[in-house]
């Protein structure tokens, strides 16, 4: 029976955490891997209640793992998490993200066609969460072409679905505390010529909160991304 855990980061998002638990627990006790599958929440040095939540939530839900780290941005907490899924043996990862935007009835698809593929991930279409949002992501696919020569459809997806034995062979290659982690592990996927689907995913508006992530924050990550894509490139060749 598949180990599987679910991958949360989590900053500053008390007035989403209890309903993206409620709505994700759920498929953790379906696919409970024999009692050991889990529900893992990071929270990245919020400066809210949402740790305290999670504790409280976890005080009746076994299988959800709430963790906690000094602040280090989206792409430090999903490492953590991966590298915490590895160190326990999971025998699959799936990460999305704690603002709701993602849809737990749309995980059966993956879970259903997870053997055929090292990652399934989704792939975005008819987004609602803002032409800026979207406008960042066709200039990130472009990026992407230009320093890594692969195309990408959605690179930087919270909706994944990932064997951890790829993982697991591959995580060397993305620095610790990278900022834009699951991008890095899209590109590797494509430039190792890894098996990767794609499927279509609604991606609603932002359910409750604020955004951490504003346009300038996006641009400061870009421009060291640059730098870091082409010093990875270089390792990715050899």
């Amino acid at each position: 029976m598949d180990i599987l855990y679910i991958v949360i980061p989590a900053y500053n998002e008390e007035e989403n955490i209890e309903n993206v638990v409620n709505d994700w627990y759920p498929v953790i006790e379906e696919h409970n891997g024999g009692g050991a599958s889990r529900l893992v929440v990071i929270n990245d040095g919020s400066k809210d209640s949402t740790y305290d939540k999670l504790l409280k939530l976890a005080e009746s839900r076994p299988m959800l793992v709430p963790l906690t780290k000094e602040n280090g941005g989206h792409g430090a907490a999903v490492l953590f998490g991966y590298d915490h899924a590895i160190s326990e043996n999971a025998d699959y990862i799936f990460q999305t993200d704690s603002d709701g935007q993602t849809l737990p009835s749309e995980f059966h698809d993956f879970w259903n066609i997870r053997s055929d593929y090292d990652m399934v991930i989704g792939n975005r279409i008819g987004r609602q969460d803002g032409s800026s949002r979207v406008f960042v992501t066709k200039t990130l696919k472009t990026v992407i072409r230009l320093c890594f020569h692969v195309t990408v459809p959605d690179a930087n997806t919270p909706f994944r679905l990932m064997k951890t034995e790829t993982l697991k062979k591959y995580r060397h290659y993305i620095p610790d505390g990278f900022n834009l982690s699951n991008v890095l592990i899209s590109v590797i996927y494509a430039k190792k010529n890894l098996s990767v689907k794609y499927l279509p995913i609604t991606f609603r508006p932002r359910q409750g909160g604020v955004n951490s992530i504003n346009l300038k924050s996006i641009f400061k990550i870009g421009r060291r991304a640059l730098s870091d894509f082409r010093q990875i490139n270089r390792t990715l060749k050899d």
